[in-house]
């Protein structure tokens, strides 16, 4: 089942999309289902997905991976207006962290252990002025990578084949990685390639990590997704 032709999965995506408050022109939802279905459809590289999770990859998957660009780009997009209305005297700007107070094309983000390309695909997708990089050392996911990039021509995003450890990114605004390891295992490989200032962001199911909450240093941020039992959790920490 091709998931940019099944009406049930683009309405479920649409709805969680919009009860996000969030509005994606036509092109940017057409290279998301472009997306799904290089995954779903595309044999070569091996099985890149379950064939139950191919069943629900817009609502589960593509949903998941844009948790980031929803909350993420709304602190971006309220610190320019913070910061505008601060420059006219009409208001004071509160002390946001220094990641989201630069352009949106001056931002670079890394995303470790990409595997198929989510979270950091529809990202990229989502965020076309962003600079992404898909680290992944599994040579087929690799090459996926690479002939996803092509033809859904992202020209912002460079996929590097490599251990986040040795793929030599540094001085980055962002990193993120999807259920990869424990919090605490990916924070550690994550911190040594964030500017001071910048963002690590991970998705989780919200049980792997509600015994960080109270963490003055973590926050987290629950949320559902369509049909879904389970309770998630966005989880951030910068590096200060």
């Amino acid at each position: 089942m091709k998931p940019s032709l099944d009406e049930k999965q683009k309405t479920l995506l649409n709805q969680f999309l919009a009860a996000n408050n969030v509005t994606l022109s036509r092109e940017t939802l057409d290279k998301l289902y472009g997306y799904a279905d290089l995954v779903v459809e595309t044999k070569e590289f091996g099985n890149l997905i379950s064939p139950k999770d191919s069943e629900k990859f817009l609502s589960r998957h593509i949903a998941d991976s844009l948790i980031p660009f929803i909350y993420i780009n709304g602190m971006l997009d309220s610190s320019r207006t913070l910061c505008a209305q601060n420059d006219t005297g009409e208001s004071s700007s509160p002390d946001i962290n220094s990641a989201f107070s630069i352009p949106h094309s001056a931002l670079t983000w890394a995303d470790m252990g990409s595997g198929a390309g989510c979270p950091v695909f529809p990202l990229a997708i989502a965020m076309p002025n962003v600079k992404f990089y898909a680290v992944e050392p599994r040579n087929m996911r690799v090459k996926f990578m690479q002939m996803a990039k092509e033809k859904l021509h992202l020209d912002n995003l460079t996929v590097v084949g490599k251990r986040f450890e040795t793929a030599g990114l540094a001085n980055l605004d962002f990193i993120s990685c999807r259920a990869l390891s424990t919090f605490e295992n990916d924070w550690e490989r994550a911190k040594v390639g964030l500017k001071k200032g910048g963002i690590f962001t991970t998705l989780k199911s919200y049980h792997n990590v509600e015994e960080l909450e109270g963490n003055p240093a973590i926050h987290i941020q629950k949320y559902n997704l369509p049909e879904e039992e389970q309770l998630y959790a966005f989880v951030t920490r910068g590096n200060e």
